[in-house]
């Protein structure tokens, strides 16, 4: 299964969702790959990837090497490390079929892996179209404001799009509440809004919320797992729920 991590709304969790999925995955047997697409590289740095004078998922949408160079092992898992050239995507990927590069590439791969996690950057451009057309379905991470409720409304219009032209048998996984807090009634009443607006996409808002922690920045600090840096926090728990959740949708 290849999952799209996507949100044109910035700072919702889409980086710490997919390091999540990496290393939760890959902790319960599940061989699974990431993929950064996100030009800042965040997902790339929680991981522990070399990006120095390395070459990225950009050579690998702009056809300049194979997808198996790309690869590198970490302790959390496989993964194919962004860098910034890819914040110039739109400009050098112009050909036609330009929306199948990356689906193209990891279907040279995917008998390695049993799932695949694309991270995806804050817009929707063609990197973003490149994910959805590559995966089978979509996570959403969203927080608890209006803003992520906006972002959602125009990522619809996005995969309706991608559906019709690229890739009509695009599911959605759901849409996944980041840095929540119960004891907020706004944040009650924004997951209200969030149910409604993953009833009208046809899918769900996961059962599980992710709630605010500091121990998640420090993970990331210190390029450790969550599982491995605090794995009796509640966040963990919440992310292992999270983890058990989504396999049960994907079956």
């Amino acid at each position: 299964m290849i999952y799209a991590v996507i949100n044109q709304k910035g700072g919702v969790g889409k980086s710490t969702v997919s390091a999540v999925l990496l290393s939760g995955m890959n902790k319960k047997g599940i061989r699974t790959l990431a993929v950064d697409l996100d030009a800042q590289g965040n997902l790339s740095f929680n991981v522990g990837a070399d990006t120095n004078n390395r070459k990225t998922s950009f050579e690998l949408l702009t056809e300049k090497c194979s997808v198996r160079e790309l690869i590198q092992h970490t302790e959390q898992g496989d993964i194919i490390p962004s860098g910034s050239s890819l914040s110039g995507a739109d400009a050098f990927i112009t050909s036609t079929g330009k929306e199948y590069r990356l689906k193209e590439s990891l279907g040279q791969i995917k008998d390695l892996y049993d799932n695949i996690i694309i991270d995806t950057p804050p817009a929707l451009g063609i990197l973003t179209v490149n994910a959805l057309t590559a995966s089978d379905s979509v996570i959403i991470p969203a927080q608890a404001d209006v803003y992520s409720l906006q972002g959602i409304s125009q990522l619809a219009e996005t995969i309706s799009l991608v559906r019709k032209y690229c890739n009509p048998s695009l599911n959605i996984s759901g849409i996944l509440l980041t840095r929540y807090s119960t004891r907020t009634v706004l944040n009650r009443d924004i997951a209200d809004m969030m149910r409604e607006q993953a009833e009208n996409l046809d899918t769900r808002l996961f059962s599980t919320a992710i709630r605010e922690a500091v121990a998640v920045r420090e993970a990331q600090i210190s390029q450790k797992s969550i599982f491995d840096y605090a794995p009796k926090a509640n966040v963990t728990g919440d992310f292992e729920k999270f983890i058990n959740e989504l396999l049960e949708v994907s079956e």
